[in-house]
């Protein structure tokens, strides 16, 4: 079997979290990838539980070498993902699952191509379901109704689009790609 970087990313609401969370809990050879991080760590916080944290200095130097195939700051403190860490889980047998949003999961793209990107999304129906459960209000839900479709006109980059309408179904596509060798 050919061990595989997973991106799976789609817009708010879609059940990735929960589509991931199944898989890392049905499957011992797919783990998660630790993301890495520039800020200071918080109180609580253990390096490597979450995030494995760098000083600026280190930072800088891993985003010079390449070794960062995505980037992104956020309240003034960089994130990402490191080449590195996540190779060090494929030469280890395991496959490599990551959630993130769909800027970074085509900057993971762009940087590793080998990397498989699912989209996930929900029917229509079921989308403009989840939504409005999670709005506060008519013109936030429009927003959020906006930005999936946007999401979706972007995501021509990804090589699977995965309907999470059922969760078990979604779970089992992924699956099926994770046990496809190439």
């Amino acid at each position: 079997m050919r061990e595989k970087l997973i991106v799976l990313c789609g817009p708010s609401g879609v059940g990735i979290g929960e589509i991931a969370a199944r898989i890392f809990a049905e499957r011992e050879d797919v783990v998660p990838v630790v993301p890495v991080t520039a800020r200071k760590m918080k109180e609580g916080e253990r390096d490597g539980v979450g995030f494995f944290f760098y000083e600026l200095e280190d930072w800088n130097m891993m985003k010079a070498s390449g070794d960062l195939i995505e980037t992104t700051e956020f309240a003034g403190n960089d994130y990402g993902t490191s080449r590195r860490l996540v190779e060090e889980q494929l030469v280890r047998g395991k496959h490599v699952l990551a959630e993130r949003e769909l800027g970074r999961a085509a900057q993971i793209k762009k940087n590793m191509p080998e990397a498989l990107c699912v989209y996930v999304e929900p029917s229509q129906s079921v989308l403009e379901e989840r939504l409005r459960a999670l709005s506060k209000s008519e013109r936030e839900f429009a927003l959020r109704l906006q930005t999936a479709e946007k999401l979706r006109a972007e995501a021509d980059f990804c090589d699977l689009r995965v309907n999470s309408d059922d969760v078990e179904s979604a779970v089992a596509a992924i699956g099926h790609l994770l046990d496809f060798n190439e």
